[in-house]
């Protein structure tokens, strides 16, 4: 359904980058889930290791679906395109930007 503007969007935005300095926001999605069945929206640095955003923010997230394995394989995408992270790599060097959307199935 489209949805028809009385007046001109002429405001800035109230989630824009610049707000968050050295953090972003960055959405995380398990595909196919049906516990989880939408996005979970996380703040984290540009500068955390995906070990630490991992270990910190999306597994216990996760893990409230009681079939969630964190050692299990996962098939990782940002924004669409295949992503192999490595535990080291910050997420800005994984190509995760300001509402870069995570998804994975595992």
């Amino acid at each position: 359904m489209s949805v028809k503007a009385i007046a001109a969007y002429s405001f800035p935005s109230r989630s824009r980058q610049e707000l968050y300095g050295d953090d972003q926001l960055v959405n995380v999605w398990w595909r196919n889930n049906r516990f989880l069945c939408a996005a979970a929206t996380f703040r984290a640095p540009k500068a955390m290791t995906w070990a630490d955003f991992r270990a910190g923010l999306m597994d216990p997230w996760a893990a409230s679906d009681p079939d969630f394995d964190p050692a299990s394989p996962a098939e990782w995408t940002v924004d669409g395109a295949p992503l192999n992270p490595r535990d080291d790599q910050t997420l800005e060097q994984l190509g995760v930007g300001h509402k870069s959307l995570l998804s994975f199935t595992g």
